[in-house]
């Protein structure tokens, strides 16, 4: 449980720091530059622990995991932050952890119970009910950005957590930024060539903090909290994300949250609360 809020309370800021990116950032650039950055970095980790290769059955999981987390999550959200505020991606990412628990049931060999459902879908219902009130009765583009983005992340998730008990939290992460920095570094390449580096402090700051933090550190503990504890369980932990990704909005991007907004993350809080409570087996 603790590992796995380290690592949330890492990831509650990307959103925010996304958002301070893409500024004056291109997406493209923020989405894939950060995955370099990370991979470069993991290249240093895994020579000065000397870490053992992953096996080859293991390197198509990794490639799950870095279409998940690496490119699609980055990707999805940084274009749709280009739209609408980190506030309101934070409550409609509030899906995660349910979509998370379905993928440890097809992929982690997980059986979560009825309850531990029941809390899940009130928690689903509350993210989506605020998602089409907010576009009127419709997902807008944004919240269809955001809620594939959810789909690819959870998927991402669930693999990496079972990767990691066997090749440890840290190694899973480093493995797949590895794995993925060919395609990555032509991209980013590709998308600088393009738009250019143009920013201001704050948004290099951002992309700093997404590429240290959000694309690397923060998996260190979520994917170890992932493995010691059951995808299902302690995914649910990302519940209380919207919370503190609303804070961090208002008070570094001063953005206003209404009261809808508020309510939707309380709720959302409250199904976090409810599955803490229930079984995993």
């Amino acid at each position: 449980m603790l590992l796995g809020f380290l690592g949330v309370l890492g990831f509650s800021f990307s959103l925010p720091a996304t958002r301070l990116a893409v500024r004056d950032l291109d997406p493209w650039v923020v989405a894939f530059g950060r995955a370099v950055v990370a991979g470069v970095l993991a290249i240093v980790v895994l020579r000065i622990t000397r870490a053992r290769r992953p096996d080859v059955g293991q390197w198509p999981s990794l490639g799950v995991v870095a279409l998940g987390v690496i490119v699609g999550f980055p990707l999805l959200t940084s274009l749709a932050l280009h739209h609408v505020p980190a506030s309101h991606g934070a409550v409609v990412v509030g899906v995660l952890p349910a979509m998370t628990a379905a993928f440890a049931v097809l992929r982690a060999g997980e059986r979560p119970t009825k309850a531990f459902w029941g809390a899940s879908a009130f928690g689903l219902a509350a993210v989506v009910g605020f998602a089409l009130s907010q576009g009127g009765g419709d997902l807008s583009g944004p919240d269809v950005e955001l809620l594939g983005a959810v789909v690819l992340c959870a998927l991402g998730y669930a693999e990496g957590g079972r990767l990691a008990r066997d090749l440890g939290g840290a190694n899973t992460i480093c493995w797949a930024l590895v794995a993925a920095l060919p395609a990555t570094t032509v991209i980013a390449a590709i998308a600088t060539a393009q738009s250019g580096l143009h920013a201001g402090t704050t948004s290099w700051l951002g992309f700093a903090y997404v590429s240290l933090i959000s694309m690397f550190l923060g998996f260190f503990a979520w994917y170890g909290g992932l493995a010691r504890g059951g995808v299902a369980k302690i995914g649910q932990v990302q519940l209380s994300q919207p919370v503190l990704t609303l804070t961090w909005s208002a008070l570094i991007l001063g953005e206003h949250i209404s009261p809808g907004t508020a309510a939707a993350a309380l709720i959302v809080l409250t199904a976090v609360v409810a599955t803490q409570h229930t079984r995993v087996t």
